[in-house]
Parts: structure tokens; C-alpha cells; sequence
């Protein structure tokens, strides 16, 4: 079974060693994104625009993948401010109010202090 690596010209990961998604058969594991839009590789402050940010870059993803939203099966959101996350659910139902993916939050440090929001997703090509 051939394994493609996904690159989205992240400088991330370039200087740390890993690829935005890596597809394995239907499989599609897509890394933690965050709100960088990675063509400036710049950030807002605004935890409901990063996770709009986090969305865009994540259907990149996909998308080179073979893969779409509808096709995630696995997500799992990291917030440094567990109070921030009913900010984000608007946008998060927007993107999976009817996929209903499995789902995980977590509150934990992330690796840039302006990052308010990560999010992870696995995908099944054909899931739905």
C-alpha cells in the first residue's frame, strides 16, 4: 500500500520534520493545524478566525488527499483556554454539523503562544 506525504509549504514543517497529512491506502491522518495561513505564515488573535483558518487549511489538505470534510471520521481539538471553546462551536458545526465526527477536546500548551486553537482530523476516503 503506497504512502503520500502532503505538504502544505508550512515552514513548520519543514523546521521540525513531519507533513500535513500523510494518506495510507483510504486513510487520511491530517496533522494538528493551526490558524497560520501558511502562505504568509501569519496569524490573528481572533480564536474564531484561527479556527476558520484551521478549517481552510485542513480542506487544503483533503483535498490534495482525495479526501473532504464529509470523509472525516476522528477529530481532535487542542485549546490552550478550555473557556474559549464554545467560541469556535458555531464554526465547528459548520464544517461537521452533519458529519458528526467523532470528537475529542483537550486543553493544553501549544507551541506558539499566539495559537489559540489546533485541530487534528482523520478521514476514510468514501466514509460517507
Amino acid at each position: 500500500m503506497p504512502r503520500t506525504l502532503i505538504s502544505s509549504g508550512s515552514s513548520f514543517e519543514r523546521d521540525i520534520g513531519y507533513s500535513r497529512a500523510l494518506v495510507q491506502g483510504d486513510w487520511v491522518f491530517v496533522s494538528g493545524t493551526t490558524g497560520f495561513d501558511y502562505a504568509t505564515m501569519t496569524i490573528v488573535q481572533d480564536i474564531e478566525a484561527q479556527t476558520e483558518q484551521c478549517f481552510k487549511n485542513i480542506e487544503a489538505a483533503l483535498r490534495q488527499a482525495g479526501a473532504k470534510f464529509s470523509d472525516v471520521v476522528r477529530v481532535i481539538y487542542l485549546l490552550p483556554n478550555a473557556a474559549d471553546f464554545p467560541k469556535t462551536w458555531p464554526i465547528l458545526k459548520k464544517y461537521f454539523g452533519e458529519v458528526r465526527p467523532a470528537s475529542t477536546m483537550m486543553s493544553v500548551g501549544l507551541a506558539d503562544p499566539r495559537m489559540k486553537i489546533e485541530i487534528e482530523v482523520t478521514a476514510l476516503k468514501g466514509a460517507v
